[in-house]
Parts: C-alpha cells; structure tokens; sequence
C-alpha cells in the first residue's frame, strides 16, 4: 500500500479499528528504536571480549540495518525504515547529537593542553597537517576514479577529505584509554591533551568546510562573498560565547554551588535551552546546528557540581536512546555493495592506509622529537588514529552538502570502522604497562599523587607497608582509625607507610571523563582548591587521609585508581606489587551501624560490582589481604574516645589466623588497645584423623575460596600454631586476655562473640585451615564464600553480629602457608623509593 507522506499522522487509532501502527510516525518511531538498540546491545556484547568501545558496536549495528545487510529485504525496509519515515527518524537523532555535542564540549577540558606543555600541541598540529596532506592527494584520486565525485569544486572536497583523515575522536579516545588502563599514564595524559586540541581544530576546519559549500554554484546565483560573511558570523558567535555567555555561566554554576541552599532547576532549564539557542543561531549562520551545541558546552565551568548535575540529567537518556538513532540513520545511507570490484576495493584499501599512515607517521616523527620512546610514540600514532562518531558527523554532513559521493561515503565510513577497530589490539600489542619492567613502569605508569608527604629515599626493607583501598568518602574514617590502631611508635618494628588509594568507577558515561580529567587536575597543590570553599566529593576521599598524616606524621601516599569494575583488581594487584606492600586492605561492599532496632542496621550497599573486585583481588593477591567490615568503627570509638580499644582476635590455627595474630601483636605496641586471644579446638583437643579445612589446588585455579576437606601434614602446621601462639604470649601474656574455648558448637560461640558487642574489631583469618566440624557445617551454606567460613559468619547480615570485622587473609607464597593458588601477580618488582 502506497502512502501520502502529506498525511501521515502522529497515532493511529489501534489494530481494533483497522490501522497498522507502522503506517503511523510515532509507533513506528518506538519500533524503529526498540530494534536499533537490541542490534547495537547484541553487537556490544559480541564485541566485549575484544574490549572494544561502544562507538564500534552502534556504527556496526547501523551498518547491518542498512543495505549491506537486513536492509537488502525490501520487506524489512517497507515495513521498518519505510522512506517517509526518515525525515522523523533523523530529526529525532539530530536532537541527540545536539545535545551529545553539548556533552563532548562540557567534558572537554581544554586546560589539560596547557598543562601538558608543547609536546601534546606539536604531536596534535603533526597529526593533523600530515593526513590532511595525504588528503589531498587520496581526493585527487578518488575525484578521477569515482564516477561523480568531480560534481564540486576541488577546494570543497579537499577540505572536507582532509577532515576526515586528520580528525581524532576525543570522546572515543578516553574511553579507549580507559579500558587500556592507560588514562592516568604519560602516553594517555599525551593521548588526551593532543585529542582535546585536535578536537577544537577539527571543529574549526569543519565550520570552514560548511562555509565553503555555500559558495557553490547553483540556480540561486549565491554570492561568492558567502563564505566570508559565514566565517565572519561564526567567528562573532564564537568570541561572543567566550566573552558574554561563559561569564554568564559561570555565575550559574556558582549559583549551583552546594554554598548556595537554592533550587537549581531555572538553571538547569537555562542550561538546556542554551543548547537549542546556539544550535539554532550557528544554523542560522549557515553552519551546523552542532556547532553552536559544542562550543556552548566549552563555556561550562569544568569539574563543578553544576557541570556533574547537567551531565546526569542528560547523558543516560542521550547516549543510550537518541544517540544509537543515529548510527541507524547513517548506516541506512552506507551501502557496501556499491564498493565493487577490484578498482574500488583497491580504493578502500588506499584511503585506509593512508589515513593510518599519515596519523601514525605525523605522530611518531614527532613524539620522538620530543624525545618521548620510540614504542610510547608509535603507541600515541595508533592512539591518536582513533575515529568515530565525530568522524560520521563529519561524513554525513559532506553528504547532505552533497560534497561526498555514496560511495565515497561508503569508503570513509568503513575507514572510520575499521581504524576504530584495530586501536585497542593494536595497542594492546605495542604498549602493555602491566608487562613492562619496573624501570620502565616508574618512568611511565604515573598514578595520580596528589601531594607529597613526606621525605624520600625510605625502601619497603624498613617499613611496613599497607595498600587501603576506599569507595568514598564513607570509608575513610573506619580506614584512618585502623591504620593508627596498626600505626606503631616502637623502635623494635618497622615503621608504617601508608598507600591510599580510591577506587572510582568508570563507565561509558562523560561525567567518567570529567572525574579522569578532575583526578589529574589533583597533581597540583591541594591548598589552592580548598581555599575555594568545600572540595568536590572526588576530592573529599582524600582530605581525610591528608590530614590524618599531618597529625600522626605518617608516610602517606593517596592515589586514584580510575577503572571499569571488571579490571579494577588489575590496578589494585599493580600497585600492590609495585610497591611492595605487605598487606591490602579492602572495604566490604556493606556497611553498618549498630543504632538499628534491632542492634543492627545497614547503611549502604555498594553493588555486587564492588563484591566482586574483591573476590578478584582475593584471587591474585601479591602479599597478604583483609577485608574490613564496618559497622559503626568510627562512630563507636567517638562516643568511647577515652576508652581503650577492645580487640578480640579469633584463632582456629592455619596461616590465615597466623597472620591474624601477627596483626593483634602490632596493635599491642600501641598503649591504648586492650587485645583478647580466643583460641577455639574442638571437644578433647585436635582430632587425629589429621582432617583439615584446606585450599583446593586444582579447584583454585578457577575460585579462591573453594574449600575441601582431604588429609594433610596437620602436625607440622600444628606445630607453626603452637610456635606462633607460645611466641606471642610470651611476649604480650601480660596485655593480653588469653582463652581457650573447647565447644561443641564453634558456631555459635563465634556468633555470640560478634552478637555481644563487647568488641569494637574482631579479627579473624579466612580459616582455610580450621576444624573439620567448621567445614562440616558451613562449606555449604556460605553467604560470603570469598571470605572463608569464619568470614562468612562474622560479616554475614543473617546474625546481628554488632562488632566491626577484619578478615585476613595470609598470602599464599608465604612460608608458613601449606597451601598453593594459582595467581597472575606473583613476581614482584623492585619499589620506586620516590613514588
């Protein structure tokens, strides 16, 4: 049936009084939609294991709703892309890319260009002068092979090509970085300073290239002076954004302030009613809407609350539902079947190669000037390659100026595709930080310090190092009061070196990039952005551990840690590793308090995310590890302040319990801790059958914390306990309570020792060596199984323990460990003293 795209109507009256909703614009805009984003999901979950970014999965989708693939079924089209349709499809993804360009301006931070110096400006003005070149030699040729392509002015396409081939994808790049675990190193720090200013430029050549098809010969006798006065407009809308509006805005971000107790949605209105003025004023000129989008997102305070606010009311909403509409409008325009025959394959082939060629050459000549390695400069070259969705802003653009032929349009998006596609292996293969050596991983794997706290030179032989890791703000205080019941003034042990590090999530949003860019602003002096009223929250993780070390005179070292959750326990390994820690401890993705009805009530759970860095980094530990469960650490000792300490520490004997009581003997030398020593055996001592709760070797390759009950050399573990527990006593017997429960039900006399409340830390080892009535009971009813059976019961919600906990587990490369796992971190390289 044939339709009259003059009355095509908004909603049909339903199937019950005989319309097709498909024949009506917004159901069928809502089916349009529903099938690009199940291909582009589809395609996204394909492409993961290749670690490749989103942008490759939604141009691949539109291309494979187009004519190359479900698009060549004239059924598929007539009922789901019909022609009249593609007017509302591309109007609806215009409003998208409008206010995806806003977000692109809003996240691009153009200072991190200064504060990289001169190399990231010559490595991004190489890497855009080279392939533009090469541009215009490729438009040379495809203008003689490509029928049609002749039909406009050389200078036209010239421009437009050379765009195409210069131009790297800010957006696309970062999140590259990031999955790369590069985003904090000296190549990303580069990578992202040179982009940001290829960014601003490809813009301003785009804009130029616009302005130039206005001049084109028609029947309307355009003026030749039509460009000039275009540019000129456009140069006036730029400097009057930079010199009105941008003041204008900053005085709105202030407002938005957490100062200032108003409500902030006037603002945020002004905010996005700014993005449609600008679009429709640089449309006005006679340049692209999206134009007028991105440079009103640069005059946006950068890494304030007001920036943050406006990012999460539009980028979920932008980037997951109207931005995927067009990839499918552009894929429904990318036709490969026209690339046929050898010529034009050949064609392809050329129009690749040169644009890799021109931006990894231009790149690397000069990277290497600037005596930056030769394998970090051939690493910028691909890195700098990146395209992307500005490439098919670029590309579509010239094709509804009609400068870019169909075919011409089929090969450039291709190119795009294909250079995207190979950034990520291609790097993984020239650059890879976690398997460089340590020199070369102190030269380039920077983590972000924000200050300096102490005098260099110390080495891990003669301090005892711990990596605590935190999620926010919320675990620091439990965190600070930990590490001082561990800190210790004595001569006879080693003193402690602290290494913080905040774990922040990072994910395909722009508001990611933004705390990227804020983390790597945390380099300069942290006095100058405090002086400026309350920190960001970003920066509040860190305050507490800055001043905890200006108190107690501890060698802190704060760090940021910026990764997707899947890969976090890589950065947590490194560091560790790297520098030599004794000990790692993590935050439970539970907290609580002990102020519920009854006794106990949660305040926050983090995510199965973060439960799972855990178990990752439980897995692949390089020294040993403890997991802290709070529940109220802090809040109890503030209302005891002039109280000691209680600690009880738990002992079923084993390496982990071991460990366990080597923590509780440090603690001891601090005079304000009291330290009891529970050690539990079963009714008429140990069993001789020599049964054990142990590791699984075979089984731990796959899961750490798989138990088993099978026969072992019990006595000669039996004899390191007897060892380690007569040493401590008879050191500490006078400090310390000492018990020995024999109880049918180890179980719950555990329970109720966290039920009391008596005390304010339980520690207590993972109990991979403990009885076998313990394996009995609980191997097969375990919440938390990560954390061992006696981990599981103590941090548990199930019993209203009231105590906070410390699991702790042993490494397993150490001596008194009888039990060997398969890890991936188990070689550990020279430290850094002046990191």
């Amino acid at each position: 049936m044939s339709l009259n795209i003059s009355s095509i109507k908004t909603s049909s009256e339903g199937a019950w009084q005989g319309d097709n909703p498909l024949n009506f614009a917004f159901p069928l805009l809502i089916v349009q939609t529903t099938v690009v984003l199940a291909i582009s999901r589809v395609i996204t979950f394909l492409l993961r294991p290749l670690r490749q970014p989103k942008v490759v999965a939604e141009i691949a989708g539109g291309i494979l709703l187009g004519p190359s693939a479900l698009g060549r079924s004239k059924n598929f089209l007539h009922w789901v892309f019909p022609s009249w349709s593609t007017p509302i499809l591309e109007s609806v993804a215009s409003v998208g890319l409008l206010f995806f360009l806003f977000l692109v301006g809003l996240e691009l931070d153009l200072s991190s260009i200064r504060r990289t110096g001169k190399r990231a400006l010559g490595i991004a003005f190489a890497g855009i002068s080279l392939p533009f070149l090469f541009g215009a030699g490729v438009n040379y040729v495809l203008r003689h092979a490509l029928h049609g392509a002749n039909r406009v002015s050389y200078g036209q396409s010239l421009v437009f090509m050379g765009v195409a081939l210069s131009i790297t994808a800010f957006p696309v790049l970062a999140r590259i970085l990031a999955e790369l675990k590069l985003l904090t190193t000296h190549v990303g720090e580069i990578a992202m300073a040179a982009a940001a200013f290829n960014d601003v430029v490809a813009w301003i050549m785009l804009a130029l290239a616009i302005a130039l098809t206005g001049s084109r010969p028609g029947p309307d006798h355009r003026s030749p002076l039509t460009p000039v006065w275009v540019l000129a407009s456009g140069v006036a809308f730029v400097v009057f954004m930079l010199v009105v509006v941008r003041p204008a805005m900053s005085w709105v971000a202030s407002r938005c302030s957490p100062d200032h107790d108003i409500v902030d949605e006037g603002y945020i209105c002004v905010a996005l009613a700014g993005v449609m003025v600008s679009g429709f004023m640089t449309d006005l000129i006679g340049i692209h809407a999206i134009f007028g989008a991105f440079v009103f997102g640069l005059t946006i305070p950068k890494g304030g609350d007001f920036a943050s606010r406006l990012m999460k009311r539009i980028e979920d909403f932008v980037s997951t539902l109207l931005l995927p509409l067009y990839f499918a409008s552009s894929g429904l325009k990318t036709d490969v079947a026209k690339i046929h025959g050898a010529e034009a394959w050949g064609l392809l082939a050329l129009v690749i190669s040169t644009a890799c060629a021109g931006k990894i050459l231009g790149t690397f000549l000069v990277a290497m000037m600037c005596a930056i390695p030769a394998r970090d400069s051939l690493a910028l070259g691909v890195l700098m390659n990146t395209k992307g969705l500005v490439e098919l802003i670029v590309l579509n653009i010239g094709r509804e100026k009609k400068v870019l032929s169909d075919e011409m349009f089929t090969i450039l998006v291709l190119m795009a595709l294909f250079t995207t596609f190979i950034t990520t292996p291609a790097v993984q293969v020239i650059y890879n930080p976690s398997q460089e050596s340590s020199s070369h991983c102190r030269r380039h794997r920077r983590l972000n310090i924000p200050w300096p706290l102490s005098s260099e030179g110390s080495t891990a032989r003669n301090e005892f190092r711990i990596l605590t890791c935190i999620h926010g703000p919320g675990n620091v205080p439990a965190m600070v009061n930990l590490v001082e019941l561990i800190r210790t003034t004595s001569k006879t042990l080693p003193p402690l070196k602290l290494y913080a590090m905040h774990l922040v999530e990072l994910t395909d949003r722009s508001s990611s990039i933004m705390m990227v860019q804020r983390a790597r602003r945390n380099g300069h002096p942290f006095v100058g952005r405090l002086s400026r009223g309350k920190p960001p929250l970003y920066d509040q993780a860190t305050v507490g551990f800055k001043a905890y070390a200006e108190a107690s005179h501890v060698v802190v070292r704060p760090m940021t840690a910026i990764s997707a959750l899947h890969t976090m326990h890589e950065d947590i390994c490194h560091v560790a590793k790297h520098k030599r820690v004794e000990m790692i401890i993590l935050p439970f993705h539970k907290q609580w308090s002990g102020d519920g009805e009854n006794g106990v009530e949660e305040l926050e759970n983090l995510g199965h995310g973060w439960r799972v860095v855990n178990q990752r980094v439980l897995q692949k530990l390089p020294c040993s590890a403890a997991v802290l469960v709070d529940r109220g650490f802090s809040s109890r000792w503030q209302e005891v302040e002039d109280d000691l300490k209680r600690i009880c520490v738990v002992f079923f004997g084993g390496p982990d319990d071991r460990k366990a009581l080597e923590l509780g003997g440090r603690m001891l030398e601090s005079s304000a801790v009291r330290v009891t020593i529970v050690q539990f055996v079963e009714q008429g001592g140990i069993r001789r059958d020599g049964n054990m709760l142990q590791l699984s070797p075979e089984d731990c390759r796959k899961k750490s914390d798989c138990l088993s009950t099978s026969p072992d050399c019990r006595s000669q573990d039996k004899e390191l306990d007897e060892e380690e527990l007569a040493g401590f006593l008879m050191r500490w017997g006078k400090m310390v309570e000492y018990s020995v429960r024999m109880a049918k039900d180890m179980v719950e006399e555990v329970v109720s020792i966290g039920q009391r409340g008596e005390y304010d830390l339980i520690i207590a080892g993972k109990g991979r060596s403990a009885s076998k009535m313990v394996a009995a009971q609980l191997v097969e009813h375990q919440v938390y199984p990560e954390l061992g059976p006696i981990g599981d019961l103590l941090a548990s919600s199930n019993h209203q323990i009231l105590s906070s906990v410390l699991i702790v587990g042993a490494h397993i490369n150490e001596p008194s460990a009888p039990m060997i796992i398969h890890s991936n971190c188990s070689n550990t390289p020279a430290d850094d003293p002046s990191v």
